[in-house]
């Protein structure tokens, strides 16, 4: 099997291509990505046999070129920063929506298989008090440039496969956690703090809900609808994890033996979704999958250990990322 990984150097991405990598050897595996900001070719340190191409999913020519030769394209590439889509919305369009018009396009003239990778946010949020959970049937109510980006990339696909016949599938997932994410992200700029010697922070009243997953756990999913998923057909990936940032940033403190009540409340984000939760049952039902880290404290306990033996991958990240939220009030 020869599959081309978009955005294959970024937290999510780069996590699947690890799992690839060990659970499928005789695959054959091509990354491309644009390496911005928050995506690193250090994330693919000790994959050999992996094949990068630095590129934008925008680059027609080059797209054509790399699908013309895999079997599969698995769609990870994605702005995906509710914080920057607030406060600079154009790139979310343009890698969102262009890219995966792109990336569709291509896959049509080729007559090649395409899974996309795509978020619970898309769906909006729900009251905490709400007994309900995402499906692969709830309407969709986004929220943020992001969500509403993503939420545009998710029903291109799905006008491409009825409109054209393109075999291709959607996951959308909830949180993931786990190593290789940017610090600018809620779990790891938590951890980073403390081990800097700074309080963490946490928005508003931190009553917000996030239904949290491994990132090998996502991964693991996307490689049973790969081998596994209807053409055609939505799967939700997620875990039951859920946990409000409050709680989460107590774990953290607890698990780093510091007091629990030692965070700092800053400005909230504006418009910030209440509650995310998703049904994973069709995946689990239908195509056999079940998460490796059904405890979200364990599996916070790893991601906790990789940050702290891995300071020269997100040292170099910090200090900007803290003068941005510094300048926000957060």
């Amino acid at each position: 099997m020869n599959i081309l990984v978009t955005g294959g150097a970024g937290f999510i991405g780069s996590n699947f291509v690890h799992y690839v990598y060990g659970q499928r050897p005789d695959w054959n595996i091509t990354v491309i990505d644009a390496l911005t900001y928050d995506n690193n070719k250090k994330n693919l340190d000790g994959l050999d046999k992996v094949e990068f191409i630095e590129g934008n999913i925008c680059d027609e020519k080059l797209v054509d070129k790399l699908v013309q030769k895999n079997d599969i394209v698995v769609h990870f590439a994605a702005e995906s920063h509710n914080d920057n889509s607030l406060s600079n919305p154009r790139p979310f369009l343009d890698t969102n929506i262009v890219g995966t018009y792109t990336i569709l396009e291509t896959v049509r003239k080729h007559n090649k298989r395409l899974h996309h990778i795509s978020t619970d946010e898309v769906y909006g949020d729900l009251d905490l008090d709400d007994p309900k959970k995402f499906t692969p049937e709830t309407p969709y109510n986004p929220s943020s440039p992001y969500s509403s980006t993503k939420a545009g990339s998710d029903l291109l696909v799905r006008a491409w496969v009825r409109s054209f016949g393109v075999k291709a599938t959607i996951s959308n997932c909830s949180n993931n956690y786990g190593p290789y994410q940017h610090v600018e992200k809620f779990i790891p700029r938590q951890i980073t703090e403390i081990l800097e010697g700074r309080k963490p922070k946490l928005y508003g009243t931190g009553e917000q809900v996030r239904d949290w997953i491994h990132a090998e756990d996502h991964s693991s999913g996307v490689l049973a609808i790969l081998e596994n998923g209807l053409v055609g057909e939505t799967y939700l990936i997620g875990a039951d994890g859920e946990k409000n940032n409050k709680e989460v940033v107590e774990l953290i403190l607890k698990n780093m033996g510091k007091d629990q009540n030692d965070y700092e409340h800053v400005n909230d984000r504006p418009g910030h979704d209440m509650r995310y939760a998703i049904d994973a049952s069709k995946l689990m039902n239908e195509l056999g999958w079940k998460p490796k880290y059904t405890n979200f404290e364990e599996g916070l306990k790893q991601t906790i250990e990789w940050y702290t033996n891995n300071e020269t991958w997100w040292k170099p990240q910090k200090a900007e990322t803290e003068a941005k939220y510094k300048k926000a009030n957060q």
